[in-house]
């Protein structure tokens, strides 16, 4: 099949891209001596997994108990399910258990931690739960010198039904810092978090196993890993125009592109209609602190071989997006059928759109394969 017999708007994706990505990442991992536990909730697809995970342990993270079910029905059994446990959810992870799936989970409060041991001795299962903590987001997660954090510890150490896995933490706050002198300042504030917390956690008499941290800006330029022990970055595999306005990518690392079609002219309002809305791109606009310019993506030939001058997708509709005309020469450029692919601001809530990847090797009009991708929650 040729990308010029897809049905647009389609998902492409650059096999070779994600290959040249996630060999960097696994060297990385080896110069420094931790583990990469990659975080499968960008791709959401078992085929970018098995490469993200090759010569690797095996570990993987995931953010919703959809995906922990789509990976572990494909073999995929060391799972750390890196979102805040909420009771309701108990009974699910109690079977992950049952079923030989080793998922690993996560909470930041005492009252949650008191009913998980109290669960798991009911139904003499044992389970593992790290403590999150915050290293500068603010999202979720303890202080390393909280209060609560040795009596969550505590509450956690229940043995024989529930074990403290140990620290995590997610520096999400590197997704707005410009350039690698910044982002190396957040990883090694993300590194002091866990050894901290763990610090504490030994002075108490505890155990802290696993020291765990993920975001790709710091994975993927940070200088100094020793102390931890694993690293999770996930939007590496695919990167995407937010990570290229940091510094962390080059625009020919980017997988994942939306192909898309031109449908109309408007020259009284300056703008090139595409079939390509905020249901195909999404309205993430998480470029935007560094690159004024890119609207809800970059707009590039055909092949992905360069940009159009100055060409973003600059408003969306449903299923409608707008390509601002500088010049009467870009109606003429982008005649109606023509075709384009549009780089995204997040690869993973782009790719979220999608049911599947229309796979391609480099810049080639050819597709090599279709690889489906997990939904849901």
């Amino acid at each position: 099949m040729k990308l010029a017999d897809l049905r647009t708007p389609a998902l492409v994706l650059d096999r070779a891209a994600v290959a040249r990505n996630t060999v960097a990442m696994a060297a990385r991992v080896r110069q420094h001596g931790v583990r990469l536990r990659p975080h499968v909730k960008t791709a959401k697809c078992v085929e970018v997994a098995k490469l993200a995970t090759e010569g690797q342990f095996g570990g993987i993270t995931v953010s919703t108990l959809a995906e922990a079910e789509f990976f572990a029905s494909h073999g995929f059994r060391d799972i750390i399910y890196a979102a805040g446990l909420s009771p309701g959810k108990f009974d699910d992870v109690i079977q992950f258990r049952r079923e030989g799936v080793d998922l690993k989970v996560l909470t930041d409060d005492l009252d949650v931690a008191r009913a998980l041991s109290q669960h798991a001795r009911a139904a003499a299962v044992k389970l593992e739960a790290f403590i999150e903590i915050d290293s500068g987001q603010f999202r979720a997660g303890l202080d390393p010198e909280a209060a609560d954090l040795v009596p969550l510890a505590k509450l956690l150490h229940a043995p024989p039904f529930l074990t403290l896995a140990g620290v995590l933490t997610h520096a999400g706050q590197s997704y707005h810092a410009k350039g690698a002198a910044a982002i190396q300042a957040i990883a090694e504030d993300e590194r002091r978090a866990l050894i901290r917390a763990a610090e504490r956690l030994k002075e108490a008499g505890l155990l802290c196993p696993v020291l765990s941290t993920g975001a790709t800006p710091t994975a993927t330029l940070g200088t100094r890993f020793d102390g931890l022990s694993e690293i999770r970055p996930g939007n590496y595999v695919f990167y995407d125009l937010t990570m290229h306005s940091l510094g962390v990518c080059r625009i020919e690392d980017i997988a994942v592109s939306v192909l898309a079609s031109v449908t109309g002219h408007n020259k009284k309002a300056g703008h090139i209609l595409i079939d390509a809305g905020f249901m195909a791109l999404t309205k993430d606009q998480g470029a935007h602190d560094f690159l004024p310019d890119v609207g809800f993506g970059y707009v590039m030939d055909e092949r992905l071989r360069a940009r159009l001058p100055g060409l973003s997708v600059t408003e969306v509709n449903q299923e409608h997006g707008m390509i601002a005309a500088r010049t009467a020469q870009d109606f003429e450029r982008l005649p109606i059928g023509a075709r384009v692919r549009v780089l995204p601001n997040h690869s993973c809530a782009t790719s979220a759109m999608y049911s599947h990847y229309n796979v391609v090797d480099g810049a080639t009009e050819t597709v090599i394969g279709r690889w489906a991708r997990c939904a849901g929650w």
